[in-house]
């Protein structure tokens, strides 16, 4: 069984800092407010070519749609949410929602909620079906999530050799580049064995 962090606020505050691997083009002062952090579209097909998928997916964190977009262009049905009205897609609380999904997810969640959104996908998950999440590579470190881990190992993590982009507010004109090594990582809920790593 699961359980479930606490209930939080999207919202977070003027203490959320922005903490990566090496360099930051964020400052702690730029972070946007509600984690939003749009992701390039190309790499949706990038994981499509290494992961088969349900045609039925839930993009729950769909901000202005890049990802949502990628995907239906991929021949997917997509359900697509967000806790913001971006203009795209339905408004609904992820972490609130108390439902069944019988598809897959994918997404790339606020990464301060992370742990979260991968606790409540594999809740509301049918055996079998996949979760797949864009995060940043140290989401495998701390003891919180190697507790996790322990409970729920992804199957596979696809890390990015060169960089990807997540840019603030969707503006990639303003943030064309990154100094983050981001990452797929992949779980299928009932999976038992060993995580592999392997590379884009």
């Amino acid at each position: 069984m699961i359980k479930m962090s606490k209930e939080k606020n999207w919202t977070g505050n003027n203490k959320s800092i922005y903490t990566c691997l090496g360099a930051s083009s964020h400052s702690e002062k730029e972070r946007e407010i509600n984690d939003y952090y749009a992701t390039e579209p190309k790499v949706i097909k990038e994981l499509f070519e290494k992961e088969e998928f349900d045609e039925k997916i839930w993009e729950c964190a769909c901000g202005e749609g890049h990802l949502s977009k990628a995907m239906l262009d991929e021949g997917k049905n997509v359900y697509s949410t967000d806790l913001i009205d971006r203009g795209y897609g339905q408004v609904k609380d992820f972490l609130k929602e108390d439902l069944e999904w019988y598809g897959d997810i994918i997404t790339n969640p606020p990464y301060k909620y992370a742990q979260e959104f991968l606790e409540k996908s594999l809740k509301i998950l049918q055996p079998n079906k996949k979760v797949a999440l864009f995060l940043k590579i140290q989401f495998l470190e701390s003891k919180r999530r190697g507790e996790l881990f322990k409970l729920f190992n992804p199957k596979v993590v696809y890390v990015y050799s060169s960089r990807r982009n997540c840019a603030m507010n969707g503006n990639f004109d303003k943030y064309p580049s990154s100094a983050v090594c981001y990452a797929w990582f992949v779980w299928v809920k009932g999976f038992k064995g060993d995580t592999i790593i392997k590379w884009l």
